[in-house]
């Protein structure tokens, strides 16, 4: 059993080494020459047709078919001039990747030959087979009908010989089935009530749009590694693993010299992001041994989101060329880091302005302020949203240790914003040297007593779920797994909804004649108030704001069914129907899925881990037992009984420890089977789901427990799958 280890660790060292291919050019030449980006639209369109392209981008206007034949023509020869031969629509169906299905640009001439052939109907649409794709109960198993409709607000690109095409994905009677369309629905609503918001300080304003920069957290394992790693391969994390006596307690690893072949790997993904256009600048070794980080600058929040589900795939394609695998799992070893995936979010808007940055001016302070706390009141109103948007199997080990945040929602501003919002609070600002008869128009001045707000105000928080970093907030609790739509729908409606509210308040006050900037002020002053609770600065890791948490009413919910739970609430569906994000249909139908997926990765990790310790860990354990007893009866028929004594005792005790530990595998083996068994007859999904995670999921930490004993008790030699040592310190 033990040849299956030996032979992978062989294969990593007798690996040759696969070097880079470079292309000697600065990253300016080809940077997102296989997008069909403006500039090229530009030179392949006509005058119109690029006009109806900008239109759409701009104020979601539609495009035409005879203009659609136009673009899509301009398509084909700018993507057939670099060897292309085939489109797809490429989309994000709700099993967590990507989709796509590949057809060819010629159609037969009824003469022997064919031509080649994309009009505008085919990219505007398609019909992909929507049965096998997850539903929620909007469409029956039989019911096979879907749409793909293009997304003309991201571009189009080319991944090997194909044209792919970025498209939402609707169930044949509208609803959505994928990430991106609630997205887009969520990016339009903060467009608007920004807008409006905007509109109090600059009139000029005509569009805002939702920024977005991820942080892209991954693990390196070699494939010959990975492969002998069952666990690896099917579930993304290492369900078993004794922690190396050196993990990450040095902190050696961080930022360190990265090793050689992982850099090839590294500059070969960097120019492939190059040619997709995805602006990826950042690249470093993460805290764990084995880990790393690649980052990009901010992009336009709908395009962000489509390049990193690109890049996944990429990142997977690329990593095989050079034998690794890449671990995108949340936790994939326990007791070292786990890996996130950074949201940094802000507004810009069409004026090229950050409305989250510090202005130098008094009116700039008072326009950020409005955003600011606004954002943080949204998170206090809707933090549990915020909450379930990032939940998954694979977060529940991750949340709460290691520099990823709690589940508790909380947002950190630091030490000069929480002292300027209780100022602000308690009209500190406004001077006590004015008469009394003119203390009424003292409000209508604070713009101007608003001091400057340094754009690096603090220290950063690491156990913030939601931070303030500057001129952005940053959600540090998405997994690096998840698809940054989930999040991001869910952020931007938040924040729509609480600028709506925000708006619709400070006019009732003008239509009673008070002036705007004192309207502002006092809406604003509530909301730092009611907003209080929300707010932390400290350790998040600590027992103390666990108890300060509770006293405010905030949620520790750690679990995912518990967690999804908050999308279903009549003030969760009401939001997002309200702001024509989702449908209560696609709200409830979302709900179910993502129960069914936890449930089906936790029955997963459950069949795989029963597995290893039946088929694996046990008979390699019981091979070594029975050679421990083998030696005790030489012994014993070898030496004086009081010799026997002296030296064979370690060894009983050993045999005697093993033999208790496999005897507690095989029991907690039997019973996770029976637990299965029992839960698989329940039919209602939540009770289900909740069922694999309180009856199912100890099982997973219990038998564990006793491998991982094991692992320190049995011969190095007969232990059959790569240690944690060698998956990730063999590079």
């Amino acid at each position: 059993m033990a040849s299956t280890r030996f032979n992978a660790l062989n294969h990593v060292l007798n690996r040759k080494k696969t070097e880079p291919i470079f292309n000697n050019k600065p990253i300016s030449e080809s940077f997102g020459s296989n997008v069909f980006n403006l500039g090229t639209m530009k030179k392949y369109l006509t005058p119109e047709a690029y006009n109806s392209v900008i239109q759409a981008i701009n104020h979601g206007t539609k495009i035409n078919e005879p203009v659609a034949d136009q673009i899509a023509t301009a398509m084909k020869i700018w993507a057939m001039s670099k060897k292309v031969t085939h489109y797809t629509h490429w989309f994000q169906p709700l099993t967590g990747g990507t989709a796509e299905k590949h057809d060819a640009f010629f159609e037969p001439d009824h003469m022997g030959g064919t031509i080649e052939k994309f009009e505008g109907k085919l990219l505007i649409q398609q019909e992909p087979d929507a049965s096998s794709f997850p539903s929620g109960g909007i469409r029956n198993t039989f019911e096979a009908r879907g749409y793909t409709a293009w997304d003309p607000t991201s571009p189009a690109f080319i991944i090997g010989r194909t044209l792919c095409i970025p498209t939402i994905f609707v169930a044949y009677t509208g609803e959505a089935l994928d990430y991106k369309t609630p997205l887009l629905r969520a990016l339009h609503a903060v467009d608007q009530a920004a807008v409006d918001v905007c509109r109090y300080f600059d009139p000029n304003v005509k569009k805002v749009n939702a920024t977005l920069g991820w942080e892209q957290e991954y693990f390196l394992v070699d494939s010959a590694l990975f492969n002998a790693r069952p666990d690896l391969v099917l579930t993304g994390r290492a369900l078993i693993g004794q922690s190396p006596a050196k993990g990450q307690q040095l902190d050696d690893h961080y930022f360190g010299s990265i090793p050689e072949r992982v850099l090839h790997f590294m500059h070969e993904l960097e120019q492939e992001c190059y040619l997709l256009g995805i602006p990826v600048k950042t690249r470093h070794n993460e805290v764990a041994p084995g880990q790393y980080e690649l980052a990009p600058v901010f992009e336009e929040c709908n395009i962000s989101v489509d390049h990193n589900s690109l890049l996944m795939d990429v990142m997977d394609k690329v990593a095989r060329r050079h034998h690794f695998r890449v671990l995108l799992h949340e936790k994939p070893f326990a007791e070292i880091n786990g890996s996130g995936k950074h949201n940094n979010w802000s507004l810009a808007t069409d004026t090229g302005k950050n409305l989250l940055s510090p202005g130098e001016t008094p009116e700039s302070n008072l326009q950020f302020l409005a955003f600011f706390i606004n954002t943080i009141k949204a998170m206090d109103t809707y933090g549990d949203l915020v909450r379930a948007s990032i939940a998954c199997a694979g977060n529940d080990h991750r949340l709460g240790a290691n520099e990823a945040p709690p589940a508790i929602i909380s947002v950190f501003i630091g030490s000069q914003l929480t002292q300027l919002l209780n100022d602000l609070e308690e009209m500190k600002f406004l001077t006590s040297s004015q008469s009394d008869d003119k203390k009424s128009n003292q409000r209508l001045n604070v713009v101007e007593k608003v001091p400057e707000i340094r754009l690096d105000n603090t220290d950063r928080n690491r156990t913030s779920p939601f931070a303030f970093t500057g001129n952005k907030f940053e959600l540090r609790a998405v997994g690096s797994s998840s698809n940054c739509a989930e999040p991001m729908t869910v952020l931007n409606t938040i924040v729509a909804q609480q600028l709506k509210d925000f708006k619709n308040a400070v006019d009732v006050m003008l239509e009673f004649g008070v002036r705007k900037e004192e309207a502002m002020f006092s809406v604003l002053k509530e909301y730092i108030k009611s907003s209080k609770n929300v707010r932390f600065e400290g350790d998040g890791y600590s027992d103390e704001w666990l108890k300060i948490a509770e006293s405010r009413g905030l949620k520790n919910v750690k679990t995912t069914p518990y967690a999804l739970g908050f999308y279903v609430t009549d003030s969760a569906l009401d939001l997002f129907e309200k702001n024509e994000v989702m449908s209560r249909v696609e709200s409830m139908a979302r709900h179910h899925i993502q129960l069914e997926k936890y449930q089906m990765r936790i029955q997963i990790e459950s069949r795989v881990l029963g597995d290893l310790a039946g088929n694996h860990i046990v008979p390699a354990a019981v091979k070594y037992q029975n050679t421990l007893i083998e030696n005790v009866k030489a012994l014993k028929d070898t030496l004086e009984e009081s010799d026997y004594r002296k030296v064979a005792q370690e060894q009983v005790e050993l045999i005697k420890e093993i033999s208790e530990r496999v005897s507690s595998i095989i029991a907690d083996k039997e019973a996770m089977i029976e637990a299965r068994k029992g839960i698989n007859k329940t039919e209602d999904i939540r009770e289900k789901a909740t069922a694999y995670c309180d009856e199912v999921k100890p099982y997973l930490d219990s038998i564990r427990y006793q491998v991982d004993k094991l692992e320190m008790l049995v011969d190095d030699d007969l232990w059959p799958l790569p240690k944690y040592r060698e998956l990730l310190y063999s590079k």
